[in-house]
């Protein structure tokens, strides 16, 4: 199909999701949470959560949320679907939309330090891109002065496959700050044992870190990057609303592992509905956008479980050197392994979340459908070309793109619109959620990291907080 980029893509409106918002928040957190109280593991059994107040927004508050940029650009067209890109990558320490989830949970985390005078020491399992943005954002925090090194502090356990994401900066450089915020390498066998192993360190050490006078949280759960993602809903509707007069249906297109950031942002379109801002007969459809390795989204949707005996049947083609197949179009039709693992941050299987993405693409439209190397490779040439004037521009060696969801997600949307799996008139905005390469960081030394496969290796690593 014939694909049009711009001339020059048009100047992105820009906006902060988190400062222009702030005051939308509390609405944001009323749909996303059930009670938002502060919990004390000790005195009432539960788990740890510094509640969902948000700092006064203040000059301080206000630099520390400096970089939660986003833009929305118009970027071409392909087959007779017009393109937008809403980027939400312009925070150069992390690269990711992680930015904005990661700054709210520090700026409660600041509140509740402020109101009641008590240390947070952060616990997140992470597969690369979380652990950076917490660690930036604690960072930040410290930096605008609205806590001091030891009153907030990060433990961040990654797994060994994405060990080339983690940053080098000052939060390993200094070594104050390397010891208040270690960050574990997990070197077990299965990337997604972090959630569990993490989870196993934090229950063990809940009660010890509240009688030594800090609150260990476990930040890896929905609701907390729920609320900053619902900001997106807002920007849209102020830059390019859904339901104005010359306004065409449209899909909303994201790289997914467990689809936080389409979910985040359906909900604040459930805020802008239920104020009547916008009607619900204009909300937008999604489209998922996997990769071989965990595409249990999009099997899950299309056949009500995870069962990967629905994949479809690969022949090796000996003259291409690929495998290939046709019978699904929403499969890669080529591709170097039918279990290939592009991007290690995608590591999720048997998400939760998807019975609530297969409800809103049932009620709303949609569909999902999975990507190969081999295909983002094919495409690489017109996807860059595509960014070429965006904050998402793609490096011109793809062997040094570090983080392909940006890459995944466009090649996805060009796929399913090639594939008939794109209505026809729809209009597509693809969500930049991350897009960094070798150029824009330096990697974290393995010295600077702790190596660890069970929870007494945490415990001998940082101890109880």
């Amino acid at each position: 199909m014939t694909t049009q980029a711009p001339a020059r893509s048009a100047d992105p409106v820009l906006a902060n999701l988190l400062v222009d918002y702030y005051d939308r928040m509390p609405e944001a957190v009323a749909a996303c949470v059930g009670d938002a109280a502060a919990t004390a593991p000790i005195k009432d059994g539960a788990v740890f959560s510094p509640g969902f107040a948000l700092p006064e927004l203040d000059d301080q508050v206000r630099d520390f949320l400096s970089v939660a940029t986003a833009g929305w650009q118009q970027i071409g067209s392909h087959g007779g679907h017009r393109l937008s890109l809403l980027d939400l990558t312009g925070n150069p320490g992390t690269g990711t939309t992680k930015t904005f989830a990661s700054l709210l949970i520090v700026a409660r985390a600041v509140e509740y330090i402020r109101r009641t005078g008590e240390p947070i020491v952060i616990f997140s399992p992470t597969s690369a891109n979380k652990g950076t943005a917490l660690r930036d954002a604690v960072l930040r925090a410290i930096d605008a002065g609205l806590v001091t090194p030891e009153q907030l502090r990060v433990i961040v356990l990654a797994p060994a496959s994405c060990r080339l994401k983690l940053r080098a900066g000052r939060m390993s450089d200094d070594p104050t700050l390397r010891a208040l915020n270690p960050l574990l390498l997990y070197v077990g066998d299965e990337p997604e044992q972090v959630k569990a192993l993490g989870r196993q360190y934090v229950d063990n050490a809940a009660e010890y870190a509240t009688k030594a006078g800090a609150n260990l949280w476990f930040s890896l759960e929905l609701r907390n990057y729920l609320v900053a993602d619902t900001a997106r809903a807002f920007f849209e509707q102020r830059v390019h609303p859904t339901d104005a007069p010359d306004a065409a249906p449209r899909l909303h297109a994201h790289a997914v592992s467990s689809a936080f950031g389409l979910l985040g942002y359906h909900k604040g379109r459930e805020v802008l509905e239920a104020s009547g801002e916008v009607d619900a007969a204009s909300r937008p459809a999604s489209l998922l956008v996997q990769h071989s390795a965990t595409s249990d989204m999009v099997i899950n949707l299309r056949h009500g479980d995870f069962d990967r005996r629905h994949l479809p049947a690969y022949s090796y083609d000996a003259d291409a050197g690929l495998y290939t197949q046709s019978a699904d179009p929403r499969f890669p039709q080529v591709t170097y392994d039918p279990d290939e693992v592009l991007d290690p941050t995608f590591y999720t299987r048997r998400p939760a979340t998807s019975p609530a993405m297969n409800d809103l693409i049932g009620r709303f439209g949609g569909d999902g459908i999975v990507v190969s190397l081999a295909e983002c490779m094919r495409r690489y040439p017109q996807v860059r070309a595509m960014l070429a004037d965006s904050g998402c521009a793609l490096p011109a060696d793809l062997r040094t793109l570090r983080e392909w969801s940006v890459a995944m997600a466009m090649t996805g949307v060009l796929n399913a619109i090639d594939h008939g799996l794109v209505d026809e008139g729809r209009d597509v905005v693809v969500h930049g959620t991350g897009a960094y390469s070798t150029a824009d960081y330096q990697p974290l030394d393995l010295g600077a990291m702790r190596q660890v496969r069970t929870v007494a290796d945490i415990v001998d690593a940082v101890g109880h907080p």
